[in-house]
């Protein structure tokens, strides 16, 4: 499995350094709710879905890390849409089954066997991949395994019937007796495709959670960013007079975020860059709007939006 798993799409992967992770002060009601959800045993897959830039891949990396610190991890995807691998649906059962046999000693000589059984076994279709790797290794443990499964940007994986089809095979995972003991969470867009398979009553047990925007959490990463840029840039801010940035200018990021993540993100990132003044940079961002300049610093962020438009389908 080794050879044929992903493992750029994994959370702690170096490709993906530094992972977007949440910031320690944000998030923390939804963390907590999940993580009470997953203790629930009716529930066996978790939906978490919201718009780009809700700052779902950050919940869930922050899930990841919190889940392999209570020895409940058993393995995590996350798609990217355009990459060579991390948008392959053929690896992702591999990928997550080679991270169960790591965490979870009782599987790894079934799944290794399967595997030696079978080496065509991992160029299957996508649901004998998921009861081969996972499924049946995870029955014959008698209900032993208590391990959760990330699965994150599904609406990022190449095609709409493929999506389709993980989520129909996933349902083997929601539909199996209940000593299996794997649970799923799955965070994506809520794109049609995607709610209208999991609105189906064969998805017993599942829990869908809005990431929704929190104008509150965004002042709280700004002001703890803003002050850790103040601090790392000491030599060019030693001069600079508290508060930086101002309240007033806090609020307009703020606002202008309409509390999603991924714009204060994209502040953040253009104001900390090292060649050059953050209190330039940050004038830069306040006086940036769609005419003013020829280089945005919202470029990356331009860049999303587009790609999600040119995907809206002419009528």
């Amino acid at each position: 499995l080794r050879s044929v798993a992903a493992a750029e799409a994994i959370y702690d992967s170096a490709e993906s350094f530094p992972q977007p992770r949440c910031h320690p002060e944000t998030r923390r009601e939804l963390l907590a709710d999940l993580l009470r959800r997953l203790d629930d045993q009716k529930v066996r897959i978790l939906w978490l879905y919201g718009p780009a830039g809700a700052g779902k891949s950050a919940i869930m990396q922050t899930l990841c890390q919190r889940l392999r610190d209570s020895g409940r991890l058993g393995g995590s995807y996350f798609f990217k849409r355009g990459h060579p691998t991390r948008s392959n649906d053929r690896v992702l059962f591999p990928t997550l089954a080679y991270q169960l046999a790591i965490f979870e000693p009782s599987l790894k000589s079934s799944i290794s066997e399967r595997v030696e059984a079978n080496p065509t076994l991992v160029s299957t279709s996508i649901a004998a991949q998921l009861k081969e790797l996972i499924v049946e290794p995870c029955r014959l443990a008698a209900g032993c395994v208590h391990r959760i499964l990330l699965i994150d940007g599904l609406d990022e994986c190449d095609g709409i019937l493929v999506q389709q089809e993980i989520l129909r095979s996933i349902c083997d995972i929601v539909s199996a007796p209940h000593t299996l003991t794997i649970k799923v969470i799955i965070a994506s867009r809520p794109e049609p495709d995607i709610r209208e398979i999991l609105g189906t009553p064969s998805f017993r047990g599942l829990t869908m959670i809005n990431v929704e925007q929190s104008f509150a959490d965004v002042r709280i990463f700004l002001r703890g960013e803003f002050a850790r840029i103040r601090k790392e840039h000491h030599s060019t801010m030693s001069r600079i007079h508290f508060p930086w940035p101002s309240d007033d200018v806090l609020s307009q990021l703020v606002n202008k975020s309409s509390g999603y993540f991924i714009y204060a993100a994209t502040v953040i990132k253009f104001v900390d860059d090292k060649y050059f003044r953050p209190t330039e940079q940050l004038k830069i961002i306040m006086n940036t709007n769609s005419h003013s300049s020829d280089v945005s610093p919202f470029g990356s962020l331009d860049q999303l939006y587009r790609q999600i438009l040119s995907q809206v389908p002419i009528r």
